[in-house]
């Protein structure tokens, strides 16, 4: 009897394979007892404070059954139990997970998965749904400004400021303007630039000196620290005095700073056009107080003019 103990049991071996294959393939065959399974968002931040702090993980059950929910990590190990095998559930479910363990640490960057386990079927599921966690901020840095001078007038010059950025991760990178957002651009690229016009909030700002600073959001909501501040002016014509005191009939020069091509003054009853520039031009012949007015593209700039007689 003992020749025949490795034939039997090579024999019982074949019969274990057989049946574990068929086993595995009615398995491959049998209708998953999940369906519509969704996990989003697929990237999280538990420190972000922002709408992609958790992730919702969400699907049906084809039939009811006493339902565990956990999250394991890549080497399989459980970080968290959503939901103990302790009730029946049925159709469709959802619950969200924050990115932390049992004891409410907050677990390491990297990649975790949903496992599903139905009791009643004695089914594991791994769903094909990875969940990873970020938590780190990206960095920006503002590589370009120009010019620092413009006149967003419309009129085609110096219309805008280009500001070049550069991201160390794929985010969403916004202008801020006086600390208020002024433009968000679109897509995700580590480098480009944004163009701005002038405008916060759809309205076009006054002339005078403005701080800019870019800010960069990642796609788990991690918000990384702005840059530093830098100036520039929005400027559409400026005089070099505000005030000018002269003889009557004296002649006088100021100075005009604009991107505009021409520029119209008036000074009492007179009026003309001229370049920009050294603007110079005749006192009225009275004495009196006089507002001596420059205008390009629609915007204008004002210097009072003092005619006085010269003393006897």
């Amino acid at each position: 009897m003992a020749r025949f103990a490795p034939a039997v049991l090579v024999a019982a071996l074949l019969a274990a394979t057989v049946l574990a294959f068929v086993y595995t393939e009615s398995l491959k065959l049998t209708p998953s007892p999940i369906l519509g399974t969704r996990v989003l968002p697929k990237v999280i931040s538990p420190v972000c404070d922002c709408p992609t702090d958790s992730a919702v993980i969400a699907f049906r059950l084809r039939e009811a059954d006493v339902l565990g929910v956990e999250i394991i990590d890549r080497d399989g190990d459980v970080v968290r139990h959503l939901v103990r095998p302790d009730r029946v559930a049925r159709g469709a479910v959802s619950f969200a997970w924050d990115g932390r363990a049992d004891v409410g640490t907050t677990l390491p960057e990297g990649q975790y998965r949903p496992r599903v386990k139905l009791q009643r079927q004695r089914r594991t599921i791994v769903l094909p749904n990875p969940i990873r966690i970020d938590a780190t901020p990206p960095v920006v840095a503002m590589t370009r400004l120009d010019p620092r001078v413009f006149s967003p007038d419309g009129d085609a010059r110096s219309d805008r400021v280009v500001v070049g950025y550069r991201v160390d991760e794929s985010a969403r990178v916004a202008l801020y303007v006086g600390g208020k957002r002024a433009v968000l651009k679109k897509g995700r690229s580590t480098e480009g630039t944004i163009d701005w016009f002038g405008r916060s909030g759809g309205e076009p700002l006054p002339q005078g000196p403005y701080t800019l600073r870019l800010g960069a959001v990642d796609i788990a909501g991690n918000e990384g620290r702005r840059t530093r501040p830098k100036v520039v002016v929005i400027r559409y014509v400026a005089l070099g005095r505000a005030s000018i005191v002269t003889a009557p009939g004296g002649r006088f020069a100021v100075l005009v700073l604009t991107d505009a091509a021409r520029v119209t003054w008036k000074l009492g009853a007179r009026s003309g056009i001229a370049r920009p520039g050294t603007l110079r031009l005749r006192a009225p012949l009275q004495p009196g107080r006089f507002t001596l007015t420059v205008t390009a593209n629609g915007r204008s700039a004002r210097a009072a003019v003092f005619v006085r007689s010269p003393a006897p």
